[in-house]
């Protein structure tokens, strides 16, 4: 049996858009807003079944760009190989999207760019505590998590102490979004995975990011107009 049919970018742009605007904000320990259905079914199972291996790390040491020659993302390369990689990019690079999260977030995105990471954490994997740095106009999580404990693989909210206070939730097809600021800390605390950790980071990232290599699509900068 095959798979889904995957829906267009404007379909996709359309399903997310909707997603965002029935997210709930919670002030506590910082403002954030959580996500549910955030993308369509048939590109979240296509997004799935990309022939791409998790990566083996023997230690993370707690962060992710020690290993930056092993991460995945949504480049123009991996663009042009799967149709589920170019239609998720082409629909959360749409000026309607990029609205959305203005509106939603209350920060500045034009002018930046699109940058997804695709994640796939095995048993041992762990985040010490950190803040995402200011280059990133805001972070998203998508959870794409399956198996009996995946609710639990979710993201783990500290405050400004950097005391440990919740954890999100990893139900599938779920999100949390941020704006990177000093009491943003949030990380992975160690605990078992039995399977595979799979979920996307996702930002707009501010024009003068360095590594221009993971972008989506590294000369086209984000646009409100369309």
């Amino acid at each position: 049996m095959g798979l889904p049919a995957l829906p267009a970018p404007e379909a996709v742009a359309h399903h997310f858009a909707a997603a965002l605007a029935a997210a709930r904000r919670d002030e506590q320990p910082y403002r954030h807003w959580l996500l549910a259905d955030v993308l369509p079914d048939a590109l979240a199972i296509h997004i799935l079944a990309l022939p791409i291996a998790p990566p083996v790390i023997d230690d993370c040491h707690g962060v992710r760009d020690r290993h930056n020659d092993r991460r995945s993302f949504f480049t123009p390369r991996l663009r042009g190989r799967h149709p589920a990689c170019a239609h998720l990019a082409e629909g959360l690079q749409r000026p309607e999207v990029a609205r959305a999260f203005a509106e939603t977030c209350g920060v500045g995105v034009a002018g930046g760019y699109l940058r997804i990471e695709y994640i796939q954490d095995l048993d041992g994997a762990w985040l010490e505590p950190h803040r995402d740095i200011p280059e990133k106009l805001f972070s998203m999580v998508i959870y794409l998590c399956t198996g009996p404990d995946a609710p639990t693989w979710g993201t783990d909210i500290y405050d400004a102490a950097r005391h440990w206070v919740g954890r999100s939730s990893a139900e599938f097809n779920s999100a949390v979004i941020f704006v990177p600021g000093p009491a943003t800390w949030h990380g992975f605390e160690p605990r078992p995975i039995e399977g595979v950790r799979r979920l996307m980071e996702i930002n707009y990232v501010r024009a003068d990011w360095r590594d221009r290599d993971q972008l989506a699509f590294p000369d086209r900068p984000i646009s409100l107009a369309g």
